[in-house]
């Protein structure tokens, strides 16, 4: 979470109104330049700007107030036309530049963020609020070390922020350094113990070392500072599921998607254990709510696919593994389900094809070699059928379990 502008000094101290809309110009003062909710910041800072008297320095700091309230409301395009106005100003030049960079960062512009708030940082070296969304820029751009350079910089100027731990600890984690991110969330969690997203990834970081009850109690502590944290949910559930705890695993995803009726790979996970109790139904359509949300979700156009076998759909299920396959075209999985598509429609040549190219990225995968058998002995070639169906299920025991499901003999 990027930390916003900083408002500039009243032009005059005034009695402040609650109205929507102001009704002189010293209530718009109040309102543009005080604490007031963003809709009113940006209805005081218009009511300014519209009178057109203001001296530059002036015009300025409306500007850049609204701009920030614009930024509060992700009106990212308005943000960064009132951003540029701030810029024209020499004095604050590094103000605007610093929350435009943050706007672009937000709409996902991260070149033009990050040639922003460098130059931010070259105009005042110790803010260290550019230094911290410059970070969180490098971090977006997938580069952790340059990330963590600005978050030292950020601690060094401000050692008792501990969103600046936090999000260095996240960078830690990217670059592979586990324990220092570990330490990092600790530091966190000391400076503000009340810092649900602080237990949240140092939950995450304890589900990495596989440390679930650790893991457990982290989400817990986070869920009760941020009931409404709908990403916690989401994690607590695989702590469950990997606990084999299934039903409350449905529950907590069942919270998140509430919470978050958007989040596709809650979708996916929760589809992946109602394939597996056997309710495809459900399963189905979670796997489409993930596909609906992210149309290149390789892996939910995969589980379709599969599932759509199994409800006796292998025409459309052939189409979800074919659109799968052009966001993941090496997939072993894919090309697997894409072959029993394909035996599950009478085709065993092209099934064989497919289970061919699965088992030559993955030579153990034990459902391209049982498919490949039902294919040759559908072709006659019982000795080489056999051979692939003893090697699958030397590998997984009940893959003839597996395969019934799909209505393949």
């Amino acid at each position: 979470m990027a930390v916003l502008i900083q408002l500039v000094p009243a032009l005059a101290a005034t009695a402040a109104l609650a109205a929507p809309q102001p009704s002189s110009e010293a209530t718009a003062q109040t309102w543009c330049f005080g604490k007031q909710d963003p809709a009113q910041r940006i209805g005081g800072c218009s009511f300014l700007l519209a009178l057109r008297k203001l001296r530059d320095k002036q015009r300025a700091g409306v500007f850049l107030n609204r701009g920030g309230a614009y930024l509060e409301s992700n009106d990212l395009d308005r943000a960064i036309a009132d951003f540029t106005e701030v810029i024209k100003y020499e004095p604050m030049r590094g103000k605007g530049l610093a929350n435009r960079g943050e706007a672009y960062r937000r709409k996902g512009d991260i070149v033009a963020a990050i040639a922003d708030l460098d130059q931010a940082i070259a105009l005042d070296p110790r803010d260290e609020i550019a230094r911290y969304n410059r970070g969180i820029a490098h971090s977006d751009r997938g580069e952790p070390r340059l990330a963590i350079a600005d978050y030292n910089e950020a601690i060094r100027l401000s050692p008792g922020d501990a969103w600046y731990y936090n999000n260095r600890g996240n960078s830690y984690i990217d670059a592979k350094e586990p324990d220092r991110a570990m330490a990092d969330y600790d530091h966190a969690i000391r400076l503000d113990p009340k810092f649900a997203l602080a237990y949240y990834n140092r939950g995450n970081a304890w589900r990495g070392r596989n440390d679930l009850e650790r893991a457990l109690a982290d989400y817990d502590t986070s869920l009760r500072l941020d009931p409404r944290y709908a990403a916690a949910y989401g994690n607590r559930a695989r702590v469950f599921r990997d606990r084999g705890d299934v039903d409350r695993a449905l529950a907590d995803f069942d919270q998140s998607l509430r919470l978050d009726a958007a989040d596709y790979r809650d979708y996916y996970a929760r589809g992946n254990l109602y394939l597996e109790r056997q309710d495809y139904t459900r399963a189905f359509d979670d796997f489409s709510n993930a596909v609906k949300f992210n149309t290149k979700y390789a892996a939910a156009l995969n589980a379709r696919c599969l599932t759509r076998v199994i409800m006796g759909e292998a025409q459309q299920a052939l189409a979800d593994c074919e659109q799968s396959l052009q966001w993941n075209p090496d997939d072993p999985y894919t090309l697997d389900s894409r072959g029993i598509c394909r035996l599950k429609l009478g085709e065993p040549d092209a099934a064989i094809a497919d289970f061919d190219a699965a088992l030559k990225i993955n030579p153990k995968l034990a459902s391209s070699l049982y498919g490949r058998g039902v294919a040759r002995r559908k072709k006659g070639d019982s000795d080489a059928a056999q051979a692939d169906i003893v090697a699958a299920q030397a590998i997984q025991s009940d893959i003839t379990k597996e395969f019934a499901r799909y209505g393949i003999e």
